[in-house]
Parts: C-alpha cells; sequence; structure tokens
C-alpha cells in the first residue's frame, strides 16, 4: 500500500497519540469512588450492631457541636505554627496549644500540595488525583460528596470568605461569600483585609451554623520572598490576632448557649524552601491541624503533644463533629481525642460509623476485599461491639464492661488505619498492563517513523507499506492470536480491575490489530533494509559519508534520553542527564576541533558529504569536496577562514571554545541545586538570596545586566540599543523596589513596593524592540532581495525576548541568563561557523543548551519549583492571559531564548550564503546546496 509522506506522518503522529493517552490512563488511574451517587436521598446510617438482636441506636449521633469556625490559612507549615516561628509570632495559638482546650496534631497532605485539590481532601476526605493540577487553574464544580454538600442538606447555613476557589468549588452552598482571587501573587495584604473585614459583624450575629474563611497572604509572601522573609513573621502575628478574636467571641457564644463550639486552624499544603509548593518534600506536605473546643478542657498537668495524622481525616472528624454524615469516597479515619472524653457507647458508635463507611468502599473498589486485613478486623470489631451493646443493655455496671468496651475501640481504630492506608495503596497503584500497551504503541510508531525518515522528509514522496507479502500476513495472524491470549490471562487474574479489560471486547480486539500491524510492519522494513545489497554496497563506496563522532553522539544521546524517562527516577534527575550530554558533546567538540587544525582530517567538513538520494554520486562527491576546499585556502581574511597570525589567533580562539563553554557549564550547576536529591544542598543562589549577602547580590545583578547589554545590542539597531540599555536599567531598579537589590547610591534598607512604576517602565522598551524587530521581519517580505533585514529583525525579537527574561528571572538567575548569552556567542563564532555543522546538528546542539539551561535556572520536572511570582510582575489586578503567559515564559526562558538564538542563526547563514552564491563559481554554488541541504 502506498501513502504519500504527509499521510504516512499524521498516521503515526494519530498512533503516537493513541499510545500516550492509553499510557496516561495507566499512569493516573481513576481514585477511589463510592457508587452511591451525590444527587440520590441519603442512605439511612448503619444502625448499631448488637448480637441476637435489634438496636435501639439507628440514627446519627446528635451534633458535638453548634458552631464551627474553620480557618485555613494558605501555605501555613507546620513549623510556623509548631516551630520557633509559631512562639516567636503567634504566641495566643502558643499558649492554646499549650494550656488550652485544644488538640494539635500534624497533618500530612498528599501531593499534589496545590489548593484546590487540598480543598477537596480537606472536605471530601479523598484523594484527588494529578489532573486537578491542571483544574486548579478554573476550578469545576465539585461533584463528589463532601461535608459542604451534606451541612447544605442537613439545613446548616454557611458563610465563606477568601479564596474564590471555594465558591467555584461549591456554587450556591453558602448563604453569605466575598470570594478573592488567588493568583495575584503580589498582593498579600488587600487579599487578606478583604476577609477580616467581614469579621467583626459575622461573629456578632447567630444566623450562621459554619463560618469558612481562608487567608492567601502568607502563601502570596511565600511565592514573592520566600519563607525566610521578615514579611513572613508579621503575616503570622496578624494571624495569631485574628484567631483571638475569633476564639473570644466563641466563648462568648458559648456562654449564651451552654453548647460547645468548634474552632479549626489548619493549612491546605506547606511552603517549599524556594517559596513555591506542589512536590512532596517535607516543608511542602506537612501543615498544621489544631483544634480548639471547650470540649477539650484538659486537666492539670495534662500535656498534649502534636500527633501524626492524614489531611483527609478531617472530613470524617467535621462529619461527626456536626452530627452529618460522613463522605462515601472519604478515606480518612476519625481523630479519636475529639470523642474521648464522650460516654463509651458514643465513642463505639462513632467508630462504627466510620469503621463501616470504610468498608463498603473498599468492597466497591478492591475485588478480594475479603482478604483484606483492616475488613477482617473491622469484622471482629463489629462482632465484639456487638457483644459490648448487649452487656450495656443488660446494665451489667462490672469492669469487665469498661475492658472490653476499650478492646473493642482499639480494635475500631486498629481497623480504621488498616482500611485508610489499603484504600490508599489503591489509589496509588498504577495499571500496569495499560501502560504497557501504551508504550509498545507509541515506540512502534517512533521505530516506523525513524525507518522511512529520509523519504517522510520529502513533500512529494511516497512510500510503500508492506501489508501484502505472505511473512506479512503469517506474522500478524500469530501476533493477534499471541496478544488475544495475553489480554484473556491479563483480565481473568488480576486482581485490581484494568482500563484495557473494561473496554468491550471490540475495541480491545482492535488494540490488539493496530499493535499486531505495526510490529509486522517494522519487521518488514527490517527485513527489507537487510536483504536490499544496494545499501551495503552504497556505504562501502563512500567511507567519507558515514556519521561523525558528534553525529553519533547527539542521535544516541537524543534517543537515550527519550528511553530513560521511562524510569521514573531519571525524570526525577532529568537534570543529571543533559549536565551530563552537554559535558560530554563540549569534549566531543574539542576532540574534533583538535583533529580539524592539528590533523588536516577533512572528512571533518562534514557538509560536503550530506547528499540528496539519487542526486550526487561518487565522482561529484569529490569535485564538491574540492570545491569548497578551494575557498578556504585561496580567501585569505575572509569568513571564517583569515590567514596568518590572525588565523592562527582563531585557531586558539576556536580550540578554546569548547573548553570555555564546558567551564561555563559547570560554574552554572553550582547556582542552582535542583532534582528530588540535590534541592536541598546549598547553592550559590541561597547564599546570594539572604538577606545578609544583598550587597554582593546587588553587584553580581549589575554586572550580569551590563554583560547582557553588550551581548545582545550587537545585532540590534542603534534604536534598539538605546531601548535595551533602558530597559536593563529599569530591571535593576524593579529589583531594588521591590527589595531584592540596593541602589549603590543609597545602601540603607529603603521602603518596599510592588515596582508596579519600573516593571511597566522595562515592559514599554520590550514592546519596543519587539515592534522594531516584527518590522523588520514584515518588511523583509515585502524586499525580498533584502537578506539582512530579516535576520536584524529576527535578532531584535530575540533581545526584546531577552530584556524580558532579564525583567522576569529572580536576580540571582540574571548570570544564568548572562552565560547564556556568553555560550551561544562561543558557538557561534568559534564552532557552528568554523566547523561548519548542518542544520540538523546544530539544531539539536541547540536544543540540548535550551534544555540544560531550563535546569540551570533551577527548575525541575516538579512543579513546585514553578515560579509563579514571575506571572504578575508589573500587575496590580489578576489578568489571567498575560499572567498565565509570563509564568510560562519565566519557566521556560532558557528553551525559548535558544530556539530564537536557532531561527537567528539560521536565517543569518542563509543570508549569508545567498548573498555570497552571485560571486562564486558553479562548483562552489553546488557545494553551498549541499551544505544547505
Amino acid at each position: 500500500m502506498r501513502l504519500g509522506s504527509g499521510a504516512f506522518a499524521a498516521s503515526c503522529v494519530a498512533i503516537e497519540v493513541l499510545g500516550v493517552a492509553i499510557f496516561l490512563r495507566g499512569f493516573f488511574p481513576a481514585s477511589v469512588r463510592s457508587s452511591s451517587r451525590t444527587g440520590h436521598q441519603a442512605e439511612p446510617p448503619a444502625p448499631e450492631p448488637l448480637a441476637g438482636a435489634s438496636s435501639n441506636w439507628t440514627k446519627l449521633p446528635l451534633p458535638l457541636f453548634s458552631k464551627a469556625v474553620i480557618v485555613l490559612i494558605d501555605a501555613l507549615r507546620d513549623d510556623f505554627v509548631f516551630g520557633s516561628k509559631g512562639a516567636r509570632y503567634m504566641p495566643f495559638t502558643t499558649y492554646l496549644m499549650g494550656k488550652g482546650p485544644s488538640h494539635s496534631f500534624v497533618a500530612e497532605a498528599k501531593p499534589p500540595t496545590v489548593t484546590m485539590p487540598r480543598i477537596k481532601a480537606l472536605m471530601t476526605g479523598s484523594l484527588p488525583g494529578f489532573v486537578d493540577v491542571i483544574r486548579n487553574l478554573n476550578s469545576p464544580a465539585l461533584l463528589e460528596d463532601n461535608v459542604i454538600r451534606q451541612a447544605k442538606a442537613a439545613g446548616k447555613r454557611m458563610i465563606f470568605y477568601g479564596d474564590e476557589t471555594w465558591v467555584k468549588l461549591f456554587p450556591k452552598h453558602f448563604v453569605e461569600y466575598d470570594g478573592t482571587t488567588s493568583f495575584f501573587v503580589s498582593d498579600y495584604t488587600e487579599v487578606d483585609n478583604n476577609v477580616t473585614r467581614h469579621l467583626e459583624k459575622v461573629l456578632k450575629r447567630g444566623d450562621w451554623d459554619i463560618l469558612i474563611l481562608h487567608y492567601l497572604g502568607l502563601d502570596h509572601i511565600g511565592h514573592v520572598s520566600g519563607p525566610d522573609s521578615p514579611l513572613i513573621g508579621h503575616k503570622l502575628r496578624e494571624m495569631d490576632g485574628i484567631l483571638m478574636k475569633i476564639y473570644t467571641a466563641l466563648l462568648t457564644k458559648e456562654r449564651e448557649t451552654l453548647s460547645p463550639n468548634l474552632l479549626v486552624l489548619c493549612g491546605d499544603h506547606g511552603m517549599s524552601e524556594t517559596g513555591s509548593h506542589g512536590a512532596t518534600s517535607a516543608e511542602e506536605v506537612r501543615t498544621p491541624l489544631v483544634l480548639v473546643s471547650s470540649a477539650f478542657e484538659r486537666k492539670p498537668g495534662d500535656i498534649r503533644h502534636p500527633t501524626q495524622v492524614q489531611q483527609t481525616d478531617l472530613a470524617a472528624t467535621l462529619a461527626i463533629g456536626l452530627g452529618l454524615p460522613i463522605p462515601k469516597g472519604s478515606i480518612g479515619s476519625l481523630l479519636f481525642p475529639v470523642v474521648e472524653r464522650r460516654p463509651m457507647r458514643e465513642q463505639l458508635r462513632f467508630l462504627h460509623l466510620n469503621a463501616v463507611q470504610l468498608s463498603r468502599l473498599l468492597q466497591e473498589n478492591v475485588p478480594s476485599y475479603e482478604k483484606d486485613p483492616g475488613f477482617e478486623q473491622f469484622v471482629m470489631a463489629e462482632r465484639l461491639h456487638g457483644n459490648w451493646v448487649k452487656l450495656h443493655l443488660k446494665e451489667d455496671r462490672s469492669g469487665a464492661l469498661l475492658n472490653l468496651g476499650t478492646k473493642v475501640a482499639r480494635q475500631y481504630l486498629g481497623a480504621l488505619r488498616t482500611l485508610s492506608l489499603a484504600l490508599s495503596m489503591h489509589v496509588a497503584q498504577y495499571d500496569i498492563y495499560s501502560m504497557v500497551v501504551g508504550t509498545i504503541i507509541v515506540l512502534e510508531a517512533l521505530i516506523l517513523l525513524l525507518l522511512s525518515t529520509p523519504q517522510v522528509l520529502h513533500r512529494r514522496a511516497e512510500l510503500e507499506v508492506p501489508l501484502s507479502p505472505p511473512m506479512f500476513s503469517l506474522l500478524f495472524y500469530l501476533m493477534f492470536l499471541v496478544l488475544s491470549a495475553i489480554h484473556v490471562v491479563v483480565c481473568t487474574s488480576a486482581e485490581s480491575s484494568c482500563y484495557l479489560c473494561s473496554l468491550p471486547w471490540l475495541a480491545a480486539g482492535g488494540m490488539m490489530v493496530l499493535v499486531s500491524a505495526l510490529l509486522c510492519v517494522i519487521t518488514s522494513a527490517l527485513a527489507g533494509m537487510v536483504m536490499d545489497s544496494t545499501f551495503l554496497w552504497k556505504s562501502a563506496a563512500y567511507p567519507c559519508s558515514g556519521w561523525s563522532e558528534v553525529g553519533l553522539l547527539l542521535l544516541l544521546g537524543t534517543v537515550g534520553h527519550v528511553l530513560s524517562l521511562g524510569a521514573s527516577s531519571f525524570v526525577e534527575e532529568e537534570h543529571q542527564t543533559w549536565y551530563f550530554l552537554v559535558n560530554t558533546l563540549c569534549l566531543a567538540l574539542s576532540q574534533e576541533t583538535c583533529r580539524t587544525y592539528f590533523l588536516g582530517d577533512d572528512c571533518e567538513l562534514k557538509h560536503c558529504f550530506h547528499t540528496e538520494p539519487g542526486t550526487v554520486g561518487a565522482t561529484c562527491m569529490q569535485q564538491d569536496c574540492t570545491a569548497c576546499e578551494a575557498p578556504r585556502a585561496g580567501q585569505a581574511g575572509k569568513g571564517p577562514w583569515p590567514s596568518g597570525a590572525r588565523r592562527g589567533h582563531v585557531h586558539w580562539a576556536v580550540l578554546a571554545g569548547p573548553w570555555l563553554v564546558l567551564a561555563c557549564c559547570r560554574l552554572l550547576r553550582s547556582f542552582n541545586h535542583t532534582g528530588v536529591q540535590g534541592a536541598h544542598r546549598p547553592d550559590l543562589g541561597h547564599w546570594l538570596t539572604s538577606s545578609s549577602h544583598k550587597m554582593e547580590l546587588s553587584c553580581l545583578a549589575a554586572l550580569s545586566l551590563l554583560m547582557i547589554f553588550m551581548l545582545a545590542q550587537r545585532g540590534c539597531s542603534p534604536m534598539s540599543k538605546v531601548a535595551l540599555a533602558l530597559g536593563l536599567v529599569g530591571v535593576f531598579c524593579y529589583r531594588a523596589a521591590i527589595g531584592n537589590l540596593l541602589f549603590p547610591w543609597h545602601l540603607a534598607n529603603r521602603g518596599i513596593s510592588k515596582g508596579i512604576l519600573e516593571a511597566r517602565f522595562v515592559y514599554v522598551f520590550v514592546l519596543g524592540i519587539l515592534f522594531t524587530g516584527t518590522k523588520d521581519l514584515l518588511k523583509s517580505q515585502v524586499i525580498a532581495a533584502d537578506f539582512k533585514v530579516k535576520t536584524v529583525g529576527l535578532w531584535e525579537l530575540y533581545s526584546g525576548l531577552v530584556l524580558l527574561a532579564a525583567l522576569l528571572l529572580r536576580p540571582h538567575n540574571l548570570p544564568v541568563l548572562a552565560f547564556s548569552l556568553l555560550i551561544q556567542t562561543i558557538m557561534t563564532k568559534f564552532i557552528w561557523k568554523p566547523l561548519r555543522y548542518d542544520v540538523a546538528e546544530i539544531t539539536v546542539m541547540h536544543y540540548w543548551f535550551g534544555q540544560a539551561f531550563f535546569y540551570f535556572q533551577g527548575n525541575s520536572n516538579n512543579i513546585a519549583t514553578i515560579d509563579i511570582s514571575a506571572g504578575f510582575v508589573g500587575l496590580d489586578t489578576y489578568m489571567e492571559i498575560p499572567a498565565t503567559f509570563l509564568t510560562v515564559f519565566g519557566t521556560y526562558v532558557g528553551p525559548v531564548l535558544w530556539a530564537g538564538h536557532l531561527a537567528h542563526f539560521l536565517s543569518a547563514e542563509a543570508s549569508s550564503h545567498k548573498s555570497d552564491w552571485p560571486h562564486k563559481g558553479l562548483d562552489e554554488d553546488r557545494c553551498w546546496k549541499l551544505m544547505s541541504f
């Protein structure tokens, strides 16, 4: 069957997308869910177990608290409350935890540690998936069963002030609300004042049952300044005063109603050492959970230390405390200290309700639930509970009743821990079968595309897909039978359900047909290549046309990196792969320059050996090589091959180029340690950003900005040079205005502002340079003969992006940007031009360095390293599109700038070749055509 190159490439891409989708379906399995729909009428609670009779306790217990106030402080780390900062800045909260009526816990938040998934975990008790990271940007209404929905169904009146994510998750649930945007991280004052301004009035009123407050200021300070900022202390002191006001108001209401109220202090996630969040470091997952109520009065000498719990335990605890059904999808367990002062029968009733809910969830999601140790413990505890109730109803007041009740409670608590752990492990299980099938499909499509690469790149080429040979048919049927047998075995023996097993047999059969057909096509193509003697003869006829060492390195390094992504450890430490590849490339380039200049290996001039299929023979190849050598030998002082003393200096510069790039890369690695294993290690970035080294950071930033100007202005027009210089001055002024840097003439700490005016001053010049570059590009389309206009326009666009990057990057990353420009200059002048690498090799080198600089600036595959504050530079209100663009650009500065440099370099080389062609002979003209190919 014959296919056009476009149709063939489109088919391969479609198959790749299908394989990636199947792989992701297995990598991100469906979360644990209850089969009961939230829209249906609430199920009656499980009755109290009673041996040999029916219990008279069949309804939900009465609420333990009449009112509840939930204070959620975004990005509140546990050490901000339980550590030295808590003792210093939150004295009232410290008193409540040490001597007041409270229970303190360290709640562990599961990843992803971003706001919306954490709110879902707190209110539903379930574990959200990583897909919720995307939904965090625009939260949809929460359809899972949750405490808020249960409270509304019970007729409770709820009021909310704070992060508008709650309003999006729970629409029409609050009788009164005032939402604030959570993404404008430059604001850490008004965003909290908009919450606090409602407090005094609402606390005096009695027309509410649940009050939820979500404060964002602490999180915004972390994103902008980090956890060691002096603003953190001021914000914690502010939160402590708010908690004291709420607690005092609740005590006043208790005297009026004679029923206890509940105050909950919690955080949705923590904060990393850089101020971000989203990953799994201890600082990001450990959050404080403090429950305060007059029902928790402690006896003299009663010392309560914070214990480790799961964040999902709050949903079950709130439901029990407010007299609500536990959310059906909750995997959390009741915090027993909340009910330990209640009568024994009530304690066991609460534990039984929680255990029944977890056991039902286990039955709905785990096929072999009977063998689970948690379920066996629950059955034993329920049997003992029935015996205890029977003795209790007989009014047995002996010590045996108390001992049996204590034993039943311990049995229930053990069952709750085991059931919760089993459900958590079920959520974390990968669908290995789907992942393997998806990986096989992706690899098959990739291999097929690589095998057809020389032909598929030609626009009008047609490819012969071998679907008819007998060998293909026999192999296809055998593969289909083998895959069908594997599918049947997996789907009938797997203890947990697989996605592919849940598909209809027609869809699963189509998947097996696709895998078998792709494998057979690849086998037929490889067999044809092996049997083609012409291919081997051509390879022997042109020994000079083989792959160079650098070319092989680029090919094998790229393929090896792709294969390494199949291991989670290589994904977590991907920066090490790129550091190794870039360093190895520098060594290979050094070897090649030495061989070219000292050994005179003409085959290193690889552009003479890239031929179009079927157009150039052996004789023509020799002529073209000669044509290329002639200008090099005879053009003194022209191009990249000068003669005499200057040529000797250039040779030494070319020899030193790779080593200088290698030294720069090694220095850049010390600025920002990244990855899971090395992110906590001290580096130059941490040293420079400490408050005691602000002067050193200011001097280094000034030198980096000067270096950026010297390297970026060389290809700009005079007007763009002035704009670039003023813009870089504005960058320094902006960083000084927000307190990151110091002015030379004003060394003392001055007032800190948001730098709105200074940042917009820079934006004016960025837009001016980009406008000038765009104008030159449009002009080059009109004046086709002026080749240099397009090159200048591309460079000005590139310079505008450099200025924007200088504004968005943190001050300690300005040297990273400067070294990026320096390495680009070295590679252009002393490696790519003298050694005349072809387009493919230069493109791959740009890709490698772009990826390496992504990690040099401190990024990783951990979403906690995303600098959200870059999206709000110069903005005084939240604007979604500009903030998203600036955040993405600030994160991918390295790859974007190297891609922009590649576009300019290729344009410059093409224009210089075109301008030289009319002055050269026919042989040299043919040689340039080969080079451009």
